[in-house]
């Protein structure tokens, strides 16, 4: 399923062209309480059976919307926590050396690199067709487009066998970074350059595991201004997400609604203000954001 959330805070499952409402139901059911949140959502859903089925009846019946009639928001707007997996794909680490100046050091240990996992702002976090805003402070600032997944159970040292099981769903993450002044020669700054209001996009919607059979098997594409910008392969991480999972609970515990963003692809662009972006995940959707000057 896809579930989404939109307009007034209503969460709903896409259907083709169509929103069904499913937070009515839930609350008709007494599995959500008036004034839910999407984080309440996700763990009724991922752990409730009776919810997912819920979800389920109500995807078939009647009083759809016309998806595009509806405002989608980010599927989440207040995670616990928002992993960000660092410089995890090769062509990127590579890209970043041309870029940046950056040292592309060799990978000894993947929990070393995975220790680099870094916390992004929920303030920071936009929806679909929302706007990012280009601080005045900084000279050159990036997209960079992810594999997002959504955990769904209570995860703390779990094995890379058992990590998936652990995963709601998944989505998409724009990691919007600043490069400039902060991104080179410095230490430490990841958490500012990544944390700008609306450096954190998410959507279009979450679709739940059981749709993707396998997360390091789907492609990205990125276009800027409509000419193809990033083309990508999630199969070419250097640390999967079952990785992930393993390293980050065997240090602390996972929780329904934390998210965590598996690292850019190469092909990181420079935004302009009036740039238009689209993304897209194989399996899981489209979104596109704007881009614009601060004032």
């Amino acid at each position: 399923m896809k579930i989404c959330h939109y307009n007034n805070s209503q969460v709903g499952v896409v259907v083709g062209d169509q929103v069904y409402n499913i937070g009515d139901a839930l609350i008709k059911a007494g599995l959500a309480r008036q004034g839910y949140t999407m984080l309440e959502i996700i763990d009724a859903l991922a752990n409730n059976p009776a919810a997912m089925q819920i979800a389920r009846d109500a995807a078939q019946g009647g009083g759809a919307m016309a998806l595009g009639s509806v405002k989608l928001r980010a599927p989440i707007t207040n995670p616990g926590s928002l992993w960000a997996a660092a410089a995890n794909y090769y062509a990127h680490r590579a890209e970043m050396v041309d870029r940046m100046g950056s040292a592309n050091k060799a990978i000894v240990n993947k929990d070393d690199l995975m220790a680099e996992f870094f916390l992004k702002t929920t303030s920071s976090i936009i929806g679909p067709g929302d706007t990012i805003i280009l601080p005045k402070i900084s000279k050159l600032v990036d997209f960079e487009c992810e594999l997002c997944a959504v955990i769904g159970k209570r995860a703390r040292k779990v094995s890379e066998a058992q990590s998936l099981d652990h995963v709601f769903g998944y989505m998409m993450c724009w990691d919007i970074s600043q490069r400039d002044p902060w991104g080179k020669g410095m230490h430490n700054t990841r958490n500012i350059r990544k944390g700008f209001d609306t450096f954190s996009a998410l959507g279009p919607w979450i679709v739940t595991r059981d749709e993707i059979d396998e997360p390091q098997n789907l492609s990205i594409t990125v276009l800027q201004n409509g000419k193809e910008a990033m083309t990508a392969h999630t199969s070419d991480m250097i640390c999967g997400l079952r990785e992930h999972i393993r390293f980050l609970s065997s240090c602390l515990t996972l929780r329904p609604g934390d998210l965590i963003t598996t690292g850019t692809p190469a092909g990181v662009s420079k935004l302009h203000d009036g740039d238009r972006l689209h993304g897209t995940i194989e399996k899981i959707g489209s979104m596109e954001l704007f881009v614009k000057d601060e004032e």
